[in-house]
């Protein structure tokens, strides 16, 4: 087990002193929630990437398949779909895990609905809600639950019942993208006052879209889906947005986040005009490359990521078509 090898390439970890304290004496669980709302993307393999990092050091890893989050926010998923979202969610996540070499039967996966709907877990919700009053709610979820104008009391309980799945997987840390950075700020602060401990919080960078502030699920133009077809691909790629200039380019991100880490697991340094690049020379160089020639390359790497995940897929249309509506 290693502090450096857990916290390697993380933004932020909200209580690194208890964590390493922990490690002194045993390896720690770690759990990642994933609503399961639209069709996971090619950001996703940033937590996939870090999830193999926390097996590589010891960790004890659950992935908390969120149905009733997914619903919860803002109906995102009809409750019709919302089962067979969690079938197709944890068939395409353990389909990435595995096309980059992690051994799946070292991690958990629970749907948030298992324990959920117990006595003791309503008791506790009541408990923290009693607790919370309506702006420390909205303002733990602004980032992450859809906000409108007249929001639904149901976005409301989202980072509550956030917090509680903390005690009730009985993990020592939670871990997400910083995004999430205010739920787990009121998790912090709330599950003290039912005598519950705080947790340990590590947390991602996000990926900027291909020409938006963030890579989502809810805008097309901006991310990369896992089923998407090579030429879908190729195409979302040629015409994204490039600036050289910005750190936050999104097509800079694309390489720095998933090709060059990617590259890295596998063993194939990147190789544009046969010269080999890490991450740091890359950075390094990026605004010197061709625009329509590093579009071409990352569209071909990109197609190489994704292709063991749309063949795993395509195995069983069912499970696409019961989960989404073409």
């Amino acid at each position: 087990m290693s502090l450096q090898g857990i916290i390697k390439n993380l933004q932020e970890v909200s209580g690194e002193d208890v964590l390493k304290k922990i490690l002194d004496k045993r390896d720690i669980s770690v759990y990642w929630g994933t609503a399961t709302t639209g069709k996971p993307h090619i950001a996703y393999f940033l937590p996939i990437y870090k999830i193999r990092d926390f097996l590589e050091n010891g960790c004890t890893v659950t992935v908390l398949l969120a149905d009733i989050h997914a619903f919860l926010d803002n109906l995102k998923a009809p409750i019709e779909k919302i089962r067979h979202r969690s079938v197709y969610y944890k068939k395409i996540i353990t389909a990435m895990l595995e096309s980059i070499d992690v051994d799946i039967s070292r991690i958990k996966f629970v749907e948030g609905s298992s324990f959920q709907k117990s006595n003791q877990y309503f008791s506790d919700i009541l408990r923290i809600l009693k607790a919370t009053n309506v702006n420390d709610a909205k303002r733990a979820g602004a980032e992450v639950v859809k906000q409108v104008g007249n929001a639904k009391l149901s976005s409301l309980v989202y980072p509550a019942m956030q917090a509680l799945d903390e005690e009730y997987l009985k993990v020592d840390a939670q871990f997400g993208g910083v995004d999430q950075r205010k739920i787990f700020m009121y998790a912090r602060e709330f599950l003290p006052s039912l005598k519950y401990k705080k947790r340990i919080h590590l947390m991602n960078p996000m990926i900027p879209g291909l020409n938006a502030d963030k890579m989502s699920s809810s805008d097309k133009s901006s991310k990369i889906d896992l089923l998407d077809s090579k030429e879908d691909v190729m195409s979302k790629i040629r015409s994204c947005k490039v600036d050289f200039s910005k750190p936050e380019d999104g097509l800079l991100a694309l390489f720095r986040f998933i090709i060059l880490p990617w590259c890295e697991i596998k063993e194939q340094p990147l190789e544009i005009n046969n010269c080999l690049y890490n991450t740091e020379k890359f950075i390094e160089n990026y605004s010197k490359f061709n625009e329509d020639e590093i579009k071409k390359i990352a569209g071909e790497y990109i197609n190489k990521i994704i292709e063991p995940i749309r063949n795993t897929m395509f195995e069983d249309q069912t499970v696409i078509d019961n989960a989404y509506d073409n």
